[in-house]
């Protein structure tokens, strides 16, 4: 058999400035995500570490040194002197880059649910890190990322609330995400920078959507509309707009 991948690309043609992701079958029948690239493909597992491989026995490196910290615990009574050495924190890293190359493809592919599960997986990776790597670069070098890891969840998380029609569940769920990165940029030094933030930027335009997909009152639709005509010396109109007020304000008693 062939090992070239000429035909696979030729049938599936590269779109610069775009993110192209399919899921496919695997020879086994196991679900599989391919990302396309400038110079070919990523194979992406569904679920699980997104390359297959179970590092130590473990899903990912991040749950096994989970499991050695929850270990030292154990044994020491507190997680003093427990440490990620810099080889750690950048096998942490290289992982993460993996879950980041899925977590993308599953938002194209409107997986949400998955984009939720890796993201928030990333965020833990993060906070890991930053709690128990032994040289402070380390504990930082990942922070960069934590305002779009945030965005890109929350943006997951909108868009499953939208879908089930919870235009209000939505917009809370897009004013936490928001106030996530407010913190974060408060808390290094940045806080006037966001109105510049560009990941604050597309959740302002999300909770544009969310609030425009929330059912208006109609007992204050009328009554704006009443002002307005009031405003506008409409009185003929006015007083149509009032009988409607007190039928409307009537049902909803």
């Amino acid at each position: 058999m062939s090992l070239d991948i000429t035909r696979i690309l030729s049938g599936w043609p590269f779109e610069p400035g775009q993110i192209t992701a399919r899921r496919v079958r695997g020879e086994d029948g196991r679900d599989l995500i391919q990302l396309r690239l400038d110079l070919g493909l990523l194979q992406m597992e569904a679920t699980g570490r997104p390359d297959g491989q179970r590092p130590h026995g473990y899903e990912s490196l991040l749950e096994y040194h989970q499991d050695r910290l929850e270990r030292h615990r154990e044994e020491k009574g507190t997680e003093q002197g427990f440490e990620l050495d810099e080889r750690d924190c950048d096998l942490l890293r290289s992982e993460a880059v993996m879950y980041y190359h899925r977590y993308l493809a599953e938002f194209v592919l409107e997986d949400y649910g998955a984009v939720e599960r890796d993201t928030q997986r990333n965020l833990r990776v993060m906070d890991f890190c930053a709690s128990h790597a032994a040289d402070p670069a380390d504990r930082h070098v990942l922070e960069q990322y934590r305002p779009y890891v945030i965005m890109m969840r929350t943006r997951a998380r909108s868009a499953i609330e939208l879908g089930h029609n919870r235009p209000k569940s939505a917009l809370a769920a897009i004013q936490r995400g928001a106030a996530e990165i407010e913190a974060y940029l408060e808390r290094y030094g940045q806080g006037e920078s966001a109105s510049n933030s560009a990941e604050l930027a597309v959740l302002r335009a999300l909770a544009k959507e969310a609030e425009s997909r929330i059912p208006v009152d109609p007992v204050l639709k009328i009554r704006q509309a009443l002002d307005k005509a009031i405003r506008e010396e409409r009185y003929e109109e006015a007083a149509s707009l009032r009988d409607q007020l007190r039928k409307a304000s009537g049902q909803a008693e």
